[in-house]
């Protein structure tokens, strides 16, 4: 029969045993919003905890931080967010002591990674001449901060968030480097579809409710033929508002693409009258499920969104 001391040295092994084995179980992974939430369940492991700081159907622009969500924060072991200039209610929080070492800025990462890229293109290219280098983009202040509806820069996140989850005590590289190779390929793939499917939107003139959508745009060469907002939190003035509006009555077929997040009734007002089509769009991927495919989803949504703009589909 086994003694007491001897019983107790059992149990305490078992104990630590089972705590080794569920290291990774305890890790505790919390992003800013869905999008980059999508982003991390595709390189994360299965055995790590994902959880999102902003709800559904709110807008991280604005939000206020309830005192369950900092109790989020303070229980994260790692903490992934877009950056200040969109995230500006973590601005303070994120970069000081108590957070800023476990919270990853991924638009001054993917800053950093373009900044290192052209300086390398501006020594390959040294000989070339002064006018060429003015048409460079400008990775300063004012940059749209909306970076994960781009497919490019959402797989620059994701290595990002790969090379950050390696650091953990107990990470799986080897099956990080898998997911984020696998992500990798699907994405590309993705883009590939969604390139031919929007080959029609070629003739068709959108406008969006605020900059959200632009970079998606860019990467997929639409015309976006003006912005309602600048600042989806301000009201604009009157003298920008007649300009969209004669924008919009010029344009061949208009399509306004709006966001759930924002009042339905403002672009309605500001529309009557026009021949425009309606679509919406959610930036935020709030009916996204939050699965390891779940971006390669939230990409083909804004496509499905683009996509009703054409005639044969348009809501006005």
């Amino acid at each position: 029969m086994p003694t007491l001391k001897t019983a107790c040295t059992l149990a305490l092994s078992a104990s630590t045993l089972l705590y080794g084995s569920n290291t990774l179980a305890d890790t505790r992974i919390l992003t800013s919003i869905k999008p980059l939430e999508l982003l991390v369940r595709a390189v994360a492991t299965e055995d790590m905890h994902i959880s999102t700081l902003v709800p559904p159907g709110s807008s991280p622009h604005n939000y206020s931080m309830t005192p369950s969500k900092r109790r989020a924060l303070e229980s994260a072991d790692i903490i992934f967010w877009v950056g200040p200039e969109m995230e500006t209610f973590l601005d303070r929080l994120l970069t000081g002591n108590e957070f800023g070492e476990r919270s990853v800025a991924l638009m001054q990462q993917d800053a950093e990674a373009r900044r290192s890229a052209d300086d390398d293109y501006e020594h390959d290219q040294h000989d070339e001449s002064h006018d060429d280098h003015n048409h460079e983009h400008d990775h300063g202040d004012g940059e749209d901060p909306h970076i994960w509806v781009d497919p490019h820069t959402a797989l620059t996140m994701a290595e990002t968030i790969r090379d950050s989850l390696v650091q953990l005590s107990g990470a799986d590289k080897p099956a990080l480097d898998r997911n984020l190779e696998a992500f990798n390929a699907s994405i590309t793939d993705k883009e590939e579809q969604i390139r031919r499917q929007l080959q029609p939107m070629q003739g068709i003139s959108l406008f969006a409710y605020h900059s959200a959508f632009t970079r998606f745009a860019e990467h997929y060469d639409l015309s976006i033929e003006g912005v309602l907002t600048l600042n989806p939190e301000l009201s604009p003035g009157a003298r920008h508002i007649a300009e969209v509006q004669d924008s919009l009555r010029r344009a061949n077929h208009p399509c306004l693409l709006t966001e759930p997040q924002f009042n339905r009734q403002w672009w309605r007002s500001i529309t009557k009258g026009l021949d425009v089509t309606f679509s919406t769009w959610d930036p935020l991927a709030t009916d996204i499920d939050a699965a390891a495919d779940g971006y390669a989803a939230f990409q083909q949504s804004i496509a499905d969104a683009v996509l009703k703009c054409l005639p044969e589909h348009a809501e006005h």
